[in-house]
């Protein structure tokens, strides 16, 4: 349509090189996924030239799903990162001392998920870093223990606050992150600050080496760049309040297609998960009995899991879909809407998935009719296909649609609205309700042991379950102040990270202009004075005697920059001498120093010198500076017990921090340029080279997954990676296709994806 009306469109997908990328964005509209998007922008701002960059500025974003995007994972960041110091050994001794802790010698706050040690656990670890020759000084909180008290801390979070099934899995000798809102797998995706080594060491796998960030953006960060935002998803109502204050954005509420005819039915609070589970299970073979499909979903994989042992044990036959299960998802969700179907499913059939009564007829006709040519008889095997799938969903429709069943409440409304919004759509019916228990996890951390205390004096006995509209009305209220309290925590969260994204802003801009400049002499030179002007107001002081000035200082500080011995100890002994003389002089020296070596290796050369210095130590100088904001951050809350603002307090320093980077930029170009010599070697690799060794990290929120990870299975690269030439390619021998990406049609010509064909064995 758009190209009909005379408009160009362009799609970005992975896989594509630098000049793919900048023809689809030159294009007057561009489809894309998010993190797609947001890697480009970052590896633009790593690059050395202008014309290698790919975006052309940020105009009018539409965003699809926009809850999840901007809410949900506003707070994920897009990350490049690059491996360094391996401290596995570490990790697995300190992994050894944390089972040795007794209860009485920690702390664990599940509601903040946070963990400390007491007194008597301090204690008991210093006994033991002691005899294992790890403990430096008197004490644990010395300053140079600091490296093992932020491992023993990682190691106490990894054992007491994350739970395998739950919060992680561990398959193929990896532990893989289980994403809290889609119950999907993370592949790629990584703890940070050593959190991941820690649940490695525990879960006794390889230890991978720690990454640093090299370049950071988060997806709110990155879509407040746009002139004009917008987007569409079915439950914003709930987030008003947030896209207003944050994005500036109204929320317009568009009646459905057709109306919603499902039922909605008061949720069922019983006193024991036990109850609960029996209750779910009689409700599920009243359903199966009836012919009526039914989805149940839980808020982890062991939930899931725990259910399924219940109906196996019971005979009831089902399936599950969860991280686990992964690969099958689509061919479960096809099959869900089939009259008598019981799915058991993670978060991951809530968000995007369309569950059709009856069955899906193209994932059937792809499945039982792939090795049917076409001709009369795939013809008339695929009417016979549809006809069923009409018969079955007319059976469906009878029983009532499709049943959908929540074992608990999630601590998003969202999350619970998603799962609900599978059953009746596009007019069908359906019906829909809650089970929940008080020793639920929103029940129990959000204070429900008064509640336990009322039900039992009301007499509510066991297998009873208490109905009524006033319990809904609570426990969307509980809701409302997990939602309130989450909220809060990102607009305060937000305010720290605009320091940090205003500072962004500026470095790469700042990058943009100096590839913009033909030559950057001028800047280099204006570098060099202000290194000069500085170092003498340090060493000599205003309207001070020359005896009173550290001439002796000067000289070391100009030998150490500049490389050059001047005889500043002479020119204090001058009759008449003053500091702006000197400064000249300085000036005039170093002026003279850096045209000669201009003449000696000819001008165009230098030129190139003088960028490629500039761009590549303003991005070293840069990742140290994330690091260094990254520590402030965690500490900067302590300020609160001196009565002194943390935000106020981070701002302060973290501007002090990019007034010390740009001194030292300074100072490092200068220095380098000073020194620099030509030595004749092979042609380097391109800039965009450099990049095949750093990870990109982030999630698609559809699927939950690493999308750039899970293309290729390997740290980003540019399009030239490792896939073998078509003329080179043998159908018949896998040893010579090189790496394939998953998406990509297979080498052996059967006409699959790879990952359904050969991949699938890979």
């Amino acid at each position: 349509i758009y190209r009909f009306l005379g408009m160009s469109v362009g799609v970005i997908v992975h896989g594509l090189d630098d000049d793919q990328r900048r023809a689809a964005y030159a294009c007057d509209i561009t489809y894309g996924t998010n993190n797609e998007y947001g890697f480009d922008y970052l590896r633009d701002n790593m690059k050395y030239e202008l014309r290698a960059m790919v975006q052309r500025g940020h105009n009018f974003a539409i965003v699809d799903e926009v809850d999840s995007i901007l809410i949900d994972e506003a707070r994920t960041p897009l990350i490049i990162s690059g491996a360094i110091d391996d401290k596995s050994d570490l990790y697995n001794t300190i992994d050894t001392f944390i089972p040795a802790l007794a209860p009485g010698d920690y702390d664990i706050d599940e509601k903040t998920r946070a963990a400390s040690f007491t007194e008597s656990g301090n204690e008991k670890l210093e006994g033991i870093l002691r005899e294992a020759g790890l403990l430096k000084g008197d004490s644990l909180y010395d300053v140079e223990n600091v490296t093992v008290v932020h491992h023993i801390n990682q190691g106490l979070r990894a054992h007491k606050l994350f739970q395998r099934d739950k919060d992680y899995i561990v398959r193929n000798d990896e532990v893989v992150i289980i994403d809290e809102f889609t119950g999907r797998m993370m592949p790629g995706r990584r703890y940070s600050e050593g959190l991941h080594q820690a649940l490695e060491a525990k879960e006794h796998v390889q230890v991978q080496p720690e990454n640093q960030t090299l370049a950071s953006i988060t997806f709110q960060n990155y879509f407040r760049m746009y002139g004009k935002l917008a987007g569409m998803t079915g439950t914003a109502a709930t987030e008003a309040e947030e896209f207003g204050n944050i994005y500036g954005l109204e929320v317009i509420e568009i009646p459905t297609n057709l109306p919603v005819t499902r039922i909605d039915d008061d949720d069922e609070v019983y006193r024991s998960a036990a109850e609960k589970n029996k209750a779910i299970i009689a409700l599920i073979k009243d359903c199966r009995t009836r012919g009526q499909p039914m989805l149940v979903g839980t808020t982890s994989i062991e939930k899931s899991e725990q259910l399924s042992e219940m109906l196996k044990a019971e005979k009831v036959p089902h399936q599950v879909l969860n991280a686990r299960y992964h690969e099958q998802e689509a061919f479960i969700i096809a099959q869900a809407g089939v009259p008598g179907a019981i799915t058991i499913a993670t978060n991951m059939a809530g968000r995007g998935t369309d569950i059709q009564l009856g069955g899906n007829a193209d994932m059937r006709i792809r499945q039982e009719l792939a090795d049917i040519p076409e001709g009369p008889e795939r013809v008339a095997r695929i009417a016979r296909i549809r006809d069923e799938i009409a018969r079955l969903k007319d059976q469906a429709l009878g029983a009532g649609g499709l049943y959908v069943v929540g074992t608990e409440r999630h601590e998003s409304r969202r999350i619970d609205n998603q799962l609900r919004g599978r059953s009746g759509r596009q007019g069908d019916p359906g019906h829909s309700r809650f089970f929940l228990s008080l020793q639920d996890d929103l029940m129990r951390i959000f204070g429900s042991e008064r509640m336990d205390g009322m039900l039992q004096k009301l007499g509510l006995k066991e297998d009873e379950a208490i109905v009524h509209p006033w319990i809904n009305r609570a426990l969307e209220k509980a809701q409302q102040k997990v939602e309130a309290r989450n909220f809060d925590i990102r607009k305060n969260l937000l305010k720290f990270d605009d320091v940090m994204n205003d500072q962004r802003r500026v470095i790469f801009e700042q990058r943009i202009e100096l590839m913009g400049q033909d030559t950057v002499t001028e800047t280099v030179a204006d570098m060099r004075h202000e290194v000069i002007d500085a170092l003498v107001a340090k060493h000599i002081p205003e309207k001070a005697y020359p005896e009173q000035w550290d001439a002796k200082g000067l000289r070391e500080a100009i030998q150490q920059v500049f490389n050059l011995d001047l005889p500043v100890d002479d020119w204090a002994r001058e009759e008449g001498i003053a500091d702006d003389e000197v400064r000249e002089r300085i000036r005039r020296t170093t002026d003279e120093q850096a045209a000669q070596r201009a003449v000696r290796f000819t001008p165009e050369i230098m030129r190139q010198v003088e960028k490629a210095v500039l761009l590549q130590t303003l991005d070293h100088l840069w990742r140290e500076h994330l690091v260094m904001l990254d520590h402030l951050r965690q500490v900067i809350g302590f300020r609160g017990y001196a009565q002194r603002d943390p935000l106020n307090e981070y701002k302060t320093e973290s501007f002090e921090l990019f007034e010390a980077l740009l001194n030292r930029l300074r100072e490092v170009v200068t220095s380098q340029l000073m020194r620099v010599e030509l030595v004749q070697r092979p042609p380097p690799l391109a800039p965009e080279d450099d990049l095949q060794s750093l990870e990109e990290t982030h999630i698609d929120p559809l699927t939950g997954e690493n999308e750039i990870v899970d293309e290729d299975a390997a740290p980003w690269q540019p399009a030239r990676n490792g896939r073998a030439v078509a003329a080179q390619i043998d159908p018949k021998n896998p040893a010579t296709w090189g790496k394939v990406g998953r998406n990509e049609p297979c080498p052996c010509g059967s006409g699959k994806k790879y990952k359904h064909c050969h991949g699938r064995l890979a």
